[in-house]
Formats: C-alpha cells, sequence, structure tokens
C-alpha cells in the first residue's frame, strides 16, 4: 500500500455491499454530514424520517444533520437517549419504540442512527422490529462504528446474560462514513475504534497491517487522508467478507477476531464505561494471539509483533487492575459459554497462523483456554 496524500475534492468514495436487492453503499469522506440530505433523499420510500443519537453527539452533529434533511425536503423528528453501553438494553429499546410509535413513524419511513456502535445497534434493531421492519440509515460517529458496528446489518441489544444476545440481522439502505466527525472523539475512543481496524490487517491483510505499522500514527493522531484510506481498507474488507456470509455461518465468523475473549472481559465488567468495546478487542486478539502461540500455530515472535503494535498505537494489551473486578479465567470461560457463536455446544474460536492469517476451529479444550487465560491474567486468578 502507499501512503495517503491529501485527498481530492471529488467527493465521497463509495464502497459497495453486493446482498442482492439487499445490497447498499457505504460512502466515505470527509464534511459529509453537511451534504447528508443530498445522499439520503434517493434511498427514501417517504421523505419523512427518525433521527436517533444520544446526549453525547446530538449537541455537535444533530442541527447539521437537521439543517442538510431540511435543505433536501425531508420531515424529520429526533429522539435523543442517553449515552453509553447501558443504553443498549430491553428497557431503551421499549422506550425508544414508544416514542417512535408516539411519533406516528410508518412502515415507508425510515431510521436514521447518528452515533456511535450503541446508537447504530440500537436504532437497526429497532427497525428490524417496529411494524415488522422499516428502511434505517446508518451515520456512523465513532471510527469504530465506521469501521466495524454500522457496516453488515448486525443489531442488537444487551442482556445480563451477555452482549448482543438479542438481534436481528438486518441491512441499512445507506452508510454515510464521514471521518471529519472523528475531530470531536477524545483520544480513548479513537483508540478504542483503531483496534478494529488492526483487525482487518490481523485477519487476513498483512500489507494492511504492515501499512499501519507506518501510517498507523497518522490514522489516530488526525490525518485526514489517513483515516480515509483507514475506513475505506476495513470496509471494503467488511464488505466482501459479508457479500459472502451475510449470517456467519461461515466466512464471517472471522470478523470475530479477538471478540470472544473480548466480549466476555466486558460482561465481567459490567459493559461499563471501565473497559470500552475497542479496548477489550484488543485485549481479545493478543489473548487470540497467545492461545494460538500455545496451540502451535503461531510463531511466539508475531505475538511479540502484535503486542508491539498495540503497545505503540496506545492501546492495552493486558487487563486493566479495576477495583470493582477480581479477574479470575473460570469467571471468563463462563462468559465465554453464552456466546453467540456457540453451534453444536462448541464455542467457535478465530485464531491465527500468522499476521494475516486468521481461521475459525472448534477443535478447543476448554482446560487448555483456560490455561492461557491463567497465564495472562493477575496471579491467583
Amino acid at each position: 500500500m502507499t501512503s495517503p496524500s491529501s485527498p481530492e475534492n471529488t467527493g465521497p468514495l463509495f464502497v459497495p455491499v453486493s446482498l442482492g436487492d439487499r445490497s447498499y453503499d457505504i460512502l466515505i469522506g470527509d464534511d459529509l454530514l453537511t451534504k447528508a440530505g443530498k445522499y439520503i433523499r434517493p434511498v427514501l420510500k417517504h421523505p419523512r424520517v427518525a433521527i436517533i443519537t444520544d446526549e453525547n453527539v446530538a449537541p455537535l452533529h444533530l442541527g447539521n444533520l437537521e439543517t442538510s434533511l431540511i435543505e433536501a425536503g425531508i420531515d424529520h423528528v429526533s429522539i435523543v437517549l442517553s449515552a453509553g453501553e447501558k443504553t443498549k438494553s430491553l428497557a431503551t429499546y421499549g422506550e425508544l419504540m414508544g416514542r417512535l410509535l408516539d411519533a406516528k413513524i410508518q412502515r415507508d419511513e425510515t431510521l436514521v442512527a447518528l452515533g456511535g456502535g450503541v446508537i447504530g445497534d440500537l436504532t437497526g434493531f429497532a427497525a428490524a422490529t417496529l411494524r415488522r421492519g422499516i428502511g434505517f440509515i446508518q451515520i456512523p460517529t465513532t471510527l469504530l462504528a465506521q469501521v466495524d458496528s454500522s457496516v453488515g446489518g448486525k443489531t442488537g441489544i444487551n442482556t445480563p446474560q451477555g452482549k448482543n444476545l438479542i438481534g436481528a440481522f438486518y441491512q441499512p439502505r445507506l452508510v454515510l462514513a464521514d471521518v471529519g466527525l472523528l475531530a470531536s472523539l477524545p483520544k480513548r475512543e479513537v483508540l478504542a475504534g483503531y483496534a478494529e481496524v488492526v483487525k482487518y490487517g490481523l485477519l487476513g491483510d498483512f500489507g494492511f497491517f504492515e501499512w499501519l505499522e507506518t501510517y498507523g500514527k497518522d490514522v489516530v493522531e488526525g490525518d485526514i487522508a489517513a483515516r480515509i484510506t483507514a475506513v475505506q481498507k476495513s470496509v471494503e474488507a467488511k464488505a466482501r467478507i459479508v457479500a459472502l456470509d451475510e449470517r456467519e455461518g461461515g466466512v464471517r465468523a472471522l470478523l470475530n477476531l479477538g471478540h470472544t475473549f473480548g466480549h466476555a472481559l466486558e460482561a465481567e465488567t459490567g459493559f461499563g464505561p471501565d473497559l470500552l468495546h475497542g479496548e477489550a478487542v484488543a485485549i481479545g486478539m493478543v489473548m487470540a494471539a497467545e492461545y494460538s502461540a500455545d496451540s502451535g500455530f503461531l510463531e511466539p515472535q508475531e505475538v511479540s509483533r502484535i503486542r508491539a503494535h498495540f503497545v505503540q498505537a496506545g492501546l492495552p494489551v493486558s487487563v486493566p487492575g479495576l477495583t470493582n473486578v477480581t479477574w479470575r479465567a473460570d469467571h471468563l470461560m463462563a462468559h465465554m459459554r453464552q456466546d453467540k457463536k456457540i453451534s453444536g455446544g462448541k464455542l467457535t474460536f478465530i485464531l491465527m497462523k500468522a499476521i494475516g492469517e486468521a481461521f475459525t476451529t472448534q477443535s478447543v479444550r476448554e482446560e487448555d483456554i483456560l490455561g492461557t487465560l491463567r497465564r495472562l491474567l493477575p496471579a491467583g486468578a
């Protein structure tokens, strides 16, 4: 891959997600939100939408979106929810459905998710179930959502038993990835998204991983051209995989690299702010690499290279010390047993043979996983 260069003012990049009559485009560029109405209008059945956002995003971006919709002749209502992972709950889902019905959102109208992964997942699930299914559009405002959760149609909510255990595969009609919106993010949020960017290099593109070793710092620090390239390469990889396996019956499981471990870490912290999703996935990918090495698949120097890149970027590679959590391998294993990827009573793990070469397997023994976890967790776990 070449170095990023300043993007020319020629409009957004278009990345198609090819799914027959459910196909849609991902638009990637800078300053797309102020023109959102122009891009949204052609995919609407009826020019009325409900914008779903949260109390953190609304003061920053809701006004610009509303103005662009008005300029495009699109009527709208706006619903602002609480921010944070706890919003992805049955209680908030019920509240949102009631407010959408009170607003008389009809079957030929559309929901617009303006926010990060929480808002996108919740809005998509609401769209899948409101009046048995209406259209929705993703406008992701975080790097993590732009490169991962906004693409591919996974929607859902969390329960005390685990993450995303209630949901649906339901594709959006359009995704607008405006990298200019990322300038408002705290660095910690950018880094959480960057973990998912690295994932695409680890699971199937060694060249992209090498590029990130050189230019990842530019992505994190806000270079527009580098961010456009990172988002483009990430969503192109995800779009290819989703087109082959929309409902995760095979190759799409590769996209969960690090997530089986990561979701267990999140569940142990109660999905709270102490450990962001991307941070958990970064640690989870290191754990997956370590388990791959323990199982004889991955060379130890490859594990060291992965660790070194995460450390250089500023991401965690081991569990944080938290006053409200005592890390225990058996507790994490219990969370993994609730994982959505269990089939025939067996967990599906995504492991690595090399950087850029991931694979899925159910040929794992719990005692081996526990052994790796006990080695990596604080003493006494």
